[in-house]
């Protein structure tokens, strides 16, 4: 069976063509009812061939090619689906930072926004022929091992956290929550589940076998999943590469029925795929013969295969009875109700979405919102109060394998950008002499370029280290095996702090470096944190830097120290501290971070106050009772604190209110807190307040059991506004302990 490419999208004809009398063209009925009227007309070989990403369509019935793998993780991105042109019109697409720093803005709203223009521009591109409507965006599997190369495209490390920026990232993109009549593009939530390793001291995401406890796998692993299928109601998922207890991912009934389909209510006009880790059951897995392999994935639930492995192998396993017609069948109508709701067997006149052009990429506010994303990200980790950059500072010597980034700055999964304002360029635009000096690389034993970059900070008033990590060090397939800097940048950097002038260090990377002889150095005035910044970036960080506007950031994960790497191997699914491992991320880790989760500083000071005094006592059965109305208990309220911020100092600043809740309820071991809530206040000027509301589920008090059922537990909580807990609450949850979810169990051995 041939797989056909794919160069372009075409649209059925629903008025003339052969599929004109069919039920698929009735835009009266459900998706199901259409799509299932369509394919119905499939032959077995007909359906066989378009299980596959590279779909043929069925050209005797009017059916047109499709292309299912289009990516846009921070905008409309370089893949099999996306066509950029050379020039002019669709050669470009608005730039977003990478999602770790988009997620240190703790914005959800802003998060929002970003993906509905991504969705737009998306759709614009498809509207032309140049990307498909499904987008296998965003990743969302925890950043909890600051080693993994991925990690960049995370949100961060903690769960609560990565579940509001999806959620808001996928309503944003799909053009509402569960829209009707027509989706804007499709979303993908990637890798269901346990993914997080690439390649590790010989252990290969293809063939990890993942072993994760019920309990990790509900209350680390998976809310970030339950809140995009379940709750954003995406409407496509990814399986992962890696096995989870033993069953490859695409293959695991439990994982993909049981759970996404029959718990999360991952509902029949939605579809799940691979990529390649269908052929990874068969091998390296070793867990099946090819045609059980694509038997077990199609049975269990994998509609589509990102490779060819189901195009070779599929025949096989029909003619040998190790799958059905109904099969085949039932994936293919999970894929064209999905294009049914995207309006692709609709009129065009009926559809807003297919008037989108070239008028609707990088548009003014898409270009402010690429800015600010990477304003709201960067954060400030120390300040002596060189920063902001005193007004008698104009000659600045700009050093480090990061000072000229243009392409660098977007990371992984990128596009075209429309433009890429370097830090050197950045620098430019805020007045400033520049005088731009390599040093050295990003990985290098080569010193000869030190006297010059010496020689530049003698002659300026400022210097201004841009350096750190990106894709030869940090990337898909490229794990680390150390945190720490790049020695040659140290040495320079040391070099630089020996002139005496003002040094501030930029530090530009997905996955932390450790910055413990930074923060210690007394010579370093200024280290910030600025990821991977995006089309705007070297703008974003001098209008920072230059004081034109304030950071208020916060790490996304922890940075830890350099010897955290020799304390638990990657392969090491447990967040629980043991005997063997200081715990995982701010919520399990034992030791001393060097900056926590969290963590960010500001050019001006608050001051904190409820602006109600919280409740001190409530009754578990009255809060359930009350959350009866809500569709699931989980999400039930709580309550709604709000806090008063006053800017006490002299600069206009955003300021990010951080709950945490901790306690000694439910079952030992205890966490050491758990982010409940967070706000973003936008622009509090001197003087003046900003009140913060934070609502509170029952979900975000409720700690798992060992089967992954999630409970309320009496007892007494803390709760604690920023990383210091600069204000804090206490209360009593009275009376007996309560169920709040039933996690499906596994009754498969493996």
């Amino acid at each position: 069976l041939a797989v056909g490419s794919v160069t372009g999208y075409g649209f059925p004809d629903c008025e003339g063509g052969p599929l004109a009398s069919n039920a698929v063209c009735n835009t009266a009925l459900d998706p199901i009812t259409r799509a299932t009227a369509l394919v119905k007309l499939f032959t077995v070989p007909e359906l066989i061939n378009n299980t596959v990403n590279t779909s043929p369509g069925v050209p005797r019935l009017g059916l047109p090619a499709y292309q299912w793998w289009s990516e846009a993780l921070h905008g409309v991105a370089n893949s099999p689906g996306v066509n950029f042109s050379t020039s002019g019109e669709f050669s470009y697409a608005t730039s977003f930072p990478q999602p770790i720093l988009m997620g240190a803005a703790f914005d959800d709203e802003l998060i929002k926004s970003v993906g509905s223009i991504v969705g737009m521009e998306g759709r614009a591109f498809n509207n032309y022929g140049r990307a498909g409507l499904d987008f296998w965006t965003p990743n969302i599997n925890p950043f909890k091992d600051p080693r993994w190369g991925r990690g960049q495209e995370t949100p961060g490390e903690d769960p609560y956290h990565i579940s509001q920026y999806v959620y808001n990232l996928v309503v944003g993109l799909q053009g509402g929550l569960d829209p009707e009549p027509y989706y804007q593009v499709v979303s993908t939530c990637k890798h269901f589940a346990g993914y997080d390793l690439e390649d590790w001291d010989g252990t290969v995401r293809y063939g990890f076998n993942a072993v994760i406890t019920s309990q990790d796998l509900v209350e680390y692993y998976l809310p970030s999943f339950q809140s995009c299928y379940r709750d954003a109601k995406v409407g496509a998922a990814m399986c992962s590469y890696n096995a989870v207890n033993g069953v490859p991912s695409c293959a695991d009934t439990y994982l993909l029925q049981d759970i996404l389909r029959d718990f999360y209510g991952f509902a029949q006009d939605r579809w799940l795929h691979s990529l390649d880790a269908v052929e990874n059951i068969y091998s390296p897995h070793n867990y099946a013969t090819p045609q059980q392999a694509v038997a077990d994935a199609l049975k269990a639930g994998t509609d589509l295969d990102c490779g060819n492995f189901y195009a070779e192998w599929l025949p096989i396993a029909y003619n040998e009875s190790l799958i059905t017609e109904t099969d085949l069948r039932t994936a293919l109508v999970h894929q064209y109700a999905s294009l049914v709701r995207l309006g692709y067997f609709d009129p065009e006149d009926q559809q807003p979405y297919r008037t989108y052009n070239w008028s609707s990429i990088n548009t003014p506010p898409a270009r402010q919102f690429a800015y600010q994303a990477a304003v709201e990200g960067i954060v400030l980790l120390k300040n002596d109060g060189t920063l902001p950059l005193s007004s008698s500072i104009n000659n600045i010597a700009l050093i480090g394998p990061w000072a000229n980034a243009t392409t660098q700055m977007q990371g992984n999964y990128f596009g075209v950008a429309p433009y890429l304002i370097s830090p050197v360029m950045g620098a430019m635009d805020n007045g400033y002499n520049v005088t731009y000096v390599l040093g050295t690389n990003i990985t290098s034993n080569d010193t000869s370029g030190f006297a010059a970059a010496v020689a530049a900070a003698k002659e300026a008033d400022a210097v201004i280290y841009a350096g750190g990590i990106d894709l030869t060090v940090e990337a898909e397939a490229l794990d680390r095996y150390t945190i720490t800097w790049p020695g040659n940048q140290l040495d320079l950097i040391v070099e630089l702090q020996a002139i005496g002038k003002p040094l501030v260090v930029v530090q530009f990377s997905g996955g932390q470096l450790d910055d413990s002889v930074l923060k210690g150095n007394a010579s370093v005035n200024a280290l910030v944190w600025a990821g991977y910044p995006g089309q705007s970036g070297g703008k974003a960080i001098f209008d920072i830097l230059s004081g034109k506007v304030a950071p208020a950031g916060r790490l996304p994960i922890t940075q830890y120290p350099g010897s955290y790497v020799n304390g638990i191997p990657m392969t090491d699914m447990n967040i629980r501290p043991s005997s063997t491992s200081p715990g995982r991320t701010y919520i399990w880790y034992t030791d001393m971070p060097v900056y926590e989760f969290g963590y960010g500083e500001h050019y001006t000071t608050f001051s904190y106050k409820w602006a109600q005094a919280p409740a001190t006592s409530y009754s578990i059965h009255a809060l359930v009772d009350g959350g009866k109305h809500a569709t699931y208990l989980d999400v039930a309220p709580f309550a709604t604190l709000a806090v008063n911020v006053t800017n006490a100092g002299n600069r206009t600043s955003d300021y990010v209110s951080l709950l945490f809740a901790s306690g000694t309820y439910g079952n030992a071991p205890y966490p050491n807190k758990v982010l409940v809530s967070y706000a973003r206040s936008h622009s509090i000027a001197p003087g003046t307040t900003a009140t913060a509301e934070l609502p509170i589920t029952l979900g975000s008090l409720a700690r798992a059991d060992t089967n992954g059922n999630f409970w309320l537990y009496p007892g007494t909580y803390e709760l604690a506004l920023d990383t210091s807990g600069v204000l804090t609450s206490k209360f009593e949850l009275t009376g007996s302990a309560v169920r709040l979810t039933s996690f499906p169990q596994n009754t498969m051995t493996s």
